[in-house]
């Protein structure tokens, strides 16, 4: 497909502007490009849904890369256009990908560590830990292994029973 030219200057597919723009820099050439290719993208994104901020934004992002990545252009495996269509739908799909998975935020309250323990609070519950050790070996041994297992071991009824050869007390 040929781009039209102003009066005075020479066409150039739009295959040859995208080498030229590898080859040297053209701005030229990437003027002409974007003035072809720009609104024909966002048109584009526009259908795929996207919103009109974001389709200018990916078309500028898309032409952007083509400025970039020019000299990765092969016109054996596609033409210019296939090749920038095919850009801006895979950042199309990449910033789909991304408003689904939200970005890691450090300051999401299940990701924050709870605050330590008060002294005081630590202090107590050391207190009634002992209080409530002292109590379980006060306990016949058979009791207090008992109970070390279902608290302690964190079994369950059926499995003190199975080990115990007690019956569960369902």
């Amino acid at each position: 497909m040929q781009s039209i030219s102003p009066p005075g200057t020479t066409a150039r597919s739009h295959d040859a502007l995208i080498e030229a723009i590898a080859a040297s820099g053209d701005r030229s050439a990437f003027a002409e490009l974007f003035a072809h290719f720009a609104p024909r993208l966002k048109a584009y994104l526009l259908r795929l849904g996207a919103d009109a901020a974001t389709a200018e934004e990916i078309a500028q992002e898309v032409m952007l890369t083509v400025w970039r990545k020019a000299a990765s252009f092969d016109r054996s495996q596609a033409g210019a256009g296939t090749w920038i269509f095919t850009i801006a739908r895979n950042r199309r799909i990449d910033r789909l990908r991304r408003e689904r998975r939200p970005e890691f935020d450090p300051s999401d309250p299940a990701l924050v560590p709870a605050a330590p323990a008060e002294a005081d609070q630590t202090v107590w519950t050391g207190q009634v830990e002992g209080r409530l050790r002292i109590a379980i070996d006060a306990l016949p041994p058979e009791q207090s292994d008992l109970i070390r297992r279902a608290y302690f071991e964190d079994l369950s009824h059926r499995e003190i029973a199975e080990q115990s050869g007690l019956p569960s007390g369902r």
